[in-house]
């Protein structure tokens, strides 16, 4: 794994804890570079910490959704590091539970713009600074919410339909330079999916064919096998990480 990104560059978003965060561990340990994101500053220094310092990471704090955010992300990145190969769209937010037909639609607005509209915003910022003309990997972190309807996560769902597609659409424009992939998780044991598990989690891994949850780990070392050369032929793929629960009927 040492010298699986070497002189290689990664952008992370969401990544001061979680899934992003185990994303940047494995990118690190494989000699990536990375810069991570997040909204507070003091849990990206933590984090920054944890990676090896700024000899190997670099934390940017901001907002998914804002242009100026994502601009100066990309700048400091390819000052500090000297390029953006690799990057993972991992920010995403939910902040609604229950029916669908419930959601305001300045809260739906907010998910579509965060989950998917931002997402695509990412892209376009790292091509026109560097992938354009040098390559690179993208991977956006999708969910199994996104393949059927999901009581309670409605919105979300289909935000995570809409970004699955999104990253088949972008496969197809950017290559054969760039390959854009996608990993669709089923519950991980993160802040972010707390509401999913919380108080009974052994009931909710009963359904999963491996009888537990996934960890942040388990999705790291996909997203990091979709970044590596090892899935040099594979673009436009959803790759489902979800300890077999969707193989189940009540899926």
């Amino acid at each position: 794994m040492c010298t699986r990104f070497p002189g290689q560059t990664a952008i992370v978003t969401g990544a001061s804890r979680g899934i992003g965060l185990a994303v940047a561990e494995r990118l690190v340990a494989g000699g990536a570079k990375v810069v991570i994101t997040a909204r507070g500053q003091e849990t990206l220094d933590e984090a920054v910490a944890r990676l090896g310092g700024p000899e190997h990471a670099l934390g940017v704090a901001g907002h998914a959704d804002d242009a100026d955010h994502r601009a100066e992300v990309v700048k400091r990145a390819i000052d500090t590091f000297g390029s953006v190969d690799l990057l993972v769209n991992n920010t995403g937010i939910n902040p609604t539970y229950g029916p669908m037909i419930e959601v305001e639609p300045s809260a739906a607005r907010k998910i579509v713009e965060v989950n998917c509209l931002a997402v695509l915003s990412w892209v376009r910022q790292v091509h026109q600074a560097w992938m354009k003309d040098h390559g690179g990997a993208v991977v956006n972190v999708s969910s199994v919410a996104g393949m059927r309807p999901a009581p309670g996560i409605g919105l979300y769902g289909a935000s995570k339909a809409m970004l699955s597609h999104i990253t088949r659409q972008l496969a197809v424009e950017l290559g054969p330079g760039i390959r854009v992939n996608a990993v669709a998780p089923a519950v991980v044991r993160t802040t972010f999916a707390t509401a999913l598990y919380e108080g009974r989690e052994e009931q909710v891994a009963a359904a999963y064919p491996l009888k537990r949850l996934g960890t942040p780990a388990d999705v790291g070392g996909v997203v990091a096998f979709l970044l590596s050369d090892d899935a040099a032929w594979m673009t436009g793929q959803l790759l489902v990480v979800d300890g077999g629960v969707t193989l189940s009927s009540g899926f």
